[in-house]
């Protein structure tokens, strides 16, 4: 499934996917082709099979407030639910009287109307299957829901920190997800790819702010992840093909170089040492501290 967040939060394709979704549901027929239809047609899927069965879930309290408030402040942007004051046809210059402006300014609030409903029908229907996909793994028909739900975890975060948490935490989902993709060398070598790729991510982003803050609070986060992670990737070793403990020694020998990182990092912060200049696919490279060995 294409990506949401590249689908929904556009003004263009919120107002192709708002007048979709009423054709699909008996609307009148707009007789327009857009090049975003194809990629639109699943999410229109999803938002007529979502009318027809809602899914059994409970949608977060906070992102219930969080759309509300979205949908509130859109509507008071773009003037929608306010009619603007009426103007007296004698103060209006002559050049406008009997032109087309009314039916422009209808025009106009119906774009605004179907872009405010297509932003929030994507929303409602992200919040429902989103809960669905969480335990699809690659393959499944809502696998791509999933890593868009994660790409939007990660536009809403605050902070680098706050970032490489959210990667590691996908780094522990990849896990799972490997774990029922045993006996299927290829889709068991991606999933740990992707753990690994994430894995990375999160490493240097904690890395890199335990070094411009020069405090290692990021890589107590660090070393707690790798100590469940490797634990839990060592447990997908027994009873696997020799191909996938293969895969699995590469991630096993990641998560050791990346506490071997955290502790070097550990040291030339307790030390004084400056900020690194150099780095590479785990943050920043310290130097050693004097003396030590």
């Amino acid at each position: 499934m294409p990506a949401v967040d590249n689908i929904l939060f556009s003004r263009r394709r919120a107002e192709r996917f708002a007048q979709l979704l009423d054709e699909a549901n008996g609307g009148r027929r707009h007789h327009v082709r857009s090049r975003v239809d194809g990629q639109l047609a699943p999410l229109v899927a999803v938002g007529q099979r979502l009318s027809v069965d809602p899914p059994a879930v409970e949608v977060n309290p906070d992102f219930r407030t969080g759309l509300r408030a979205m949908l509130l402040a859109t509507a008071e942007r773009e003037g929608l639910g306010t009619p603007a004051a009426a103007e007296p046809a004698a103060t209006r210059p002559a050049s406008t009287r009997g032109s087309l402006l009314p039916a422009v300014t209808a025009r106009r609030a119906r774009a605004r109307g179907a872009i405010l409903i297509g932003v929030a029908a994507g929303a409602i229907a992200v919040s429902g299957i989103s809960a669905a996909s969480e335990n699809a793994v690659p393959g499944d028909a809502l696998y791509g829901m999933k890593r868009s739900t994660e790409r939007a975890q990660l536009a809403l975060a605050s902070s680098d920190i706050s970032r490489g948490q959210l990667f590691l935490d996908f780094a522990r989902t990849r896990l799972g997800e490997a774990a029922k993709l045993r006996g299927d060398r290829i889709g068991y070598s991606a999933v740990l790819d992707d753990m690994d790729a994430d894995t990375r991510q999160g490493v240097r982003l904690l890395t890199a702010a335990a070094v411009q803050r020069a405090e290692p609070t990021s890589l107590d986060t660090l070393n707690t992840f790798v100590t469940g992670q490797r634990r839990a990737v060592g447990n997908l070793v027994d009873g696997a093909t020799r191909a996938d403990r293969e895969r699995t020694g590469r991630s096993l020998v990641l998560l050791d170089s990346i506490r071997e990182r955290s502790d070097a990092l550990r040291a030339a912060i307790a030390c004084g040492l400056p900020a690194p200049t150099g780095s590479d696919a785990l943050g920043p490279v310290p130097a050693t501290c004097p003396g030590a060995r």
